[in-house]
C-alpha cells in the first residue's frame, strides 16, 4: 500500500502540489491524470524520491519513502525524458542494477532483452525517443520492483509495442503482486490496462476511484421527446453538459444510473439510449464541473 498524506510542493511562489492525500491500493495498475501542469510528474518524483516534499509524508508499505535506500529498492521510476550518460547501453547498465535491486532477474532480462528489438551493445542516447523507452522497461521489468512509476510511458511507442507493454505491465502485477503508478495523457491506453485512477488539477485532488466506480457515477443520454422541452422538465437532475440536434438531446448527466432512468421515463420520451463513457469523457466532465473545458481556454 503506498500512501500520500498532504503533499505540498512549491517551485518558488508557484504551488505545484497543495495539500495532495490519497492512497494508491496494492497489486494495482494506478492511472494518474489531469490537466497540463497539474503536478501529475512533480507527484511521480516526489514519490520516487527525487524531490523532497514541502511538507506531507508518502509512505509505502508502512515506511517514509524520502531517502530510505530499503524501500527505494522496491522502486523503479521511468521519467517522461529518460535520462542516459552518453556511454550508457542496456548491457552496462544492467551490470549497475545488478547491484543496485535485490530483486534483478537475470532469466528476466534475457527474456525482456529477446522480447523488445534493441541491440543491448548500442549507445541509448542515439536510439529513438520510443526505443529509450523500450530500453528503459528492459532494466525495469529485469529489476521486478514491488512498485513501478511510468511517467508518459506510452509517449512515441507504436500501437503493438504499446499493446506489448500492458500485457507485461499486467503480467508483472499477476506474477509479483506488484504496483504499478502510470501518469499519462494518453486515456485510452490507460483505460485498456489500469483499475484504479486519480485525477489531479492546479495541485489538487479532484477523485481517486476504482475506474468502473468512476464510470457508474456519470452517464452519458440520448433521447428524443414528443414535443420540445421545457426549461424545467430536467432542472432536479444534475445535468453537466447539454447539446440539442433537432430532436435529439445529448447530455451527460451525473447521479445513480437507477434514479436517473425513473426521472427520464417520466417524460414518456419517443426514444432514450444510456450509453457508457469512456475514460476520456469522464475527464472531461470532471474537468469541465472545475471549469476547465475549451469556452474558458479559447477566449
Amino acid at each position: 500500500m503506498m500512501n500520500i498524506k498532504n503533499i505540498t510542493k512549491k517551485f518558488g511562489n508557484k504551488v505545484a502540489l497543495n495539500n495532495i492525500s490519497f492512497n494508491i491500493p496494492s497489486s494495482s495498475i494506478f492511472g494518474l491524470i489531469g490537466s497540463n501542469g497539474s503536478g501529475k510528474s512533480t507527484l511521480l518524483r516526489i514519490i520516487s524520491g527525487v524531490y523532497a516534499a514541502d511538507s506531507g509524508t508518502v509512505e509505502i508499505d508502512g515506511e517514509i519513502a524520502y531517502e530510505n535506500p530499503a524501500v527505494k529498492s522496491k522502486c523503479f521510476f521511468i521519467s517522461d525524458f529518460p535520462y542516459f550518460y552518453n556511454n550508457s547501453t542496456v548491457s552496462n547498465l544492467a551490470s549497475l542494477y545488478r547491484d543496485m535491486y535485490e530483486n534483478w532477474d537475470e532469466e528476466k532480462f534475457r527474456k525482456m532483452c529477446a522480447t523488445f528489438p534493441i541491440n543491448t551493445g548500442d549507445r541509448i542516447i542515439n536510439m529513438s525517443k520510443g526505443m529509450q523507452r523500450q530500453a528503459a522497461l528492459i532494466l525495469a521489468l529485469s529489476t521486478c520492483p514491488k512498485y513501478l512509476m511510468l511517467d508518459e510511458i506510452f509517449d512515441g511507442l507504436d500501437p503493438v509495442v504499446r499493446q506489448l507493454i500492458k500485457k507485461l505491465l499486467a503480467e508483472m502485477v499477476s506474477e509479483y503482486e506488484s504496483t504499478v503508478i502510470i501518469a499519462s495523457h494518453n486515456l485510452r491506453e490507460l483505460e485498456d490496462v489500469c483499475d484504479h485512477i486519480g485525477l489531479i488539477h492546479s495541485g489538487g485532488v479532484i477523485l481517486e476511484k476504482e475506474l468502473d466506480e468512476a464510470k457508474l457515477g456519470i452517464h452519458r443520454v440520448q433521447m428524443v421527446l414528443d414535443g420540445d422541452l421545457e426549461k424545467d422538465m430536467l432542472s432536479d437532475l444534475n445535468i453537466v453538459k447539454m447539446q440539442k440536434e433537432g430532436k435529439l438531446l445529448k447530455f451527460t448527466v451525473k447521479g445513480e444510473l437507477e434514479e436517473i432512468e425513473k426521472k427520464l421515463k417520466e417524460l414518456d420520451p419517443i426514444y432514450m439510449e444510456m450509453l457508457p463513457l469512456t475514460l476520456e469523457e469522464v475527464f472531461i466532465s470532471e474537468m469541465e464541473a472545475v471549469g476547465y473545458d475549451i469556452n474558458n481556454i479559447i477566449k
